[in-house]
């Protein structure tokens, strides 16, 4: 029986998890958006568009009751609402929201709903979940994970030398959150844009990486020594975020400007919608490398995880909407197919311990041209 799933959200991510679950005809897909301009990009396809306002919770809820399975593909800012009301609905979710909020407070509605939701089930947050925790299954204690990850112009353009498939205010975000990282088995913090390192990648050359946000729940429910999540961009990148902050265009608190109040934030955000943009056609690379090192008895051991991965010339889709959209998709095939028989509410790292799981996102990727590279090396 064919099922019925909803998107929510038609945006650069939404619109190719939408676009990969209908292609196959194993879903009935409808898509959910207040942009009629996003919507309007199906009209060729055979995927239902509704223009709708997804904050509004009652009227959702109402929506939601006519599907079987959801994708939640929102902003952020509205993210981990719109996973609580998709829960409320009983209806089986993957999350692709990012969001600040604790998912994991969400675990006990979805047991008591009997739900079952996929959350983080991104590149990364996502795979580097899932790859991180299969290598520490194969360890009996981890020294450290280190998980480098970025997307970025193919072309490089000054003066950013990036581009963005999320909003800016999102991106932002990243920049002045401060960053935790484990060190000695306990929670650190740490001034986001610090700690650069110049790594070398294969097909890209020299990438900076610093210090982000980016561990979430990898922070309670992976042991190690040392774990850290840097983003990767072209050099000299984090400099000129850090003149930025520096000389007040993030701050949040509002000024008078002739008789306007307004943040500089929010004319920063404004100038660099247009300058971050990735326009369509352009095409971008999404880089990740996960190292894992520890022992297994008497011996160290090293896992790495490589991705590279480029914007697709014949789908027109950006390559951080690839690996991200086309993961989550992963997810809510793994959730019509039942393989996860218990409710509540998983991040990728849960399922990253058992291996069917873990072949099942390899592989289902691979087929679309999404291959991690995998190493495996004893270090002493």
């Amino acid at each position: 029986m064919i099922k019925n799933v909803l998107v929510l959200g038609a945006g650069l991510v939404g619109r190719p998890i939408a676009l990969d679950l209908a292609k196959s005809g194993e879903f009935r897909v409808s898509t959910a958006d207040t942009n009629a301009d996003s919507l309007d990009k199906f009209a060729t396809t055979n995927i239902r568009a509704i223009i709708f306002d997804i904050s509004q919770k009652e009227k959702l809820l109402q929506l939601l009751k006519g599907f079987d399975l959801v994708v939640n593909a929102v902003p952020g800012f509205m993210g981990y609402e719109t996973l609580k009301t998709c829960i409320l609905a009983g209806k089986n979710t993957a999350d692709i929201a990012f969001y600040p909020e604790d998912v994991l407070e969400l675990h006990k509605l979805a047991k008591e709903k009997k739900v079952t939701i996929i959350s983080d089930i991104g590149v990364a947050p996502g795979m580097s979940n899932l790859l991180t925790a299969w290598a520490v299954s194969q360890l009996t204690e981890t020294d450290s994970v280190k998980i480098y990850v970025g997307g970025l112009p193919k072309i490089r353009q000054l003066p950013w030398e990036y581009k963005a498939v999320f909003s800016p205010s999102d991106v932002i975000e990243e920049y002045t959150r401060p960053a935790r990282i484990i060190e000695n088995w306990k929670t650190v913090v740490k001034k986001p844009l610090t700690e650069i390192e110049l790594l070398n990648f294969e097909k890209v050359g020299t990438l900076e990486a610093f210090n982000s946000d980016g561990l979430r729940s990898l922070l309670h429910t992976v042991k190690a020594r040392y774990m850290v999540e840097k983003t990767l961009r072209y050099p000299g990148y984090a400099a000129k975020i850090k003149l930025l902050i520096q000389n007040g265009f993030l701050e949040k608190e509002k000024r008078n400007v002739k008789g306007q109040w307004i943040s500089p934030l929010a004319i920063t955000e404004n100038l660099l919608f247009e300058q971050w943009k990735l326009s369509e056609g352009e095409a971008d690379i999404t880089v990740m490398k996960i190292v894992v090192e520890g022992w297994k008895q008497d011996c160290k051991y090293r896992y790495t995880f490589d991705l590279y991965d480029e914007y697709d010339v014949g789908t027109g889709i950006h390559s951080m909407a690839r690996t991200t959209g086309f993961t989550a998709a992963m997810a809510l095939r793994l959730l019509a197919a039942q393989l996860l028989n218990e409710t509540g509410v998983y991040v990728p790292e849960f399922l990253g311990g058992e291996e069917k799981f873990v072949r099942f996102f390899l592989d289902g990727l691979a087929q679309k041209g999404i291959v991690y590279r995998q190493k495996t090396e004893r270090i002493n």
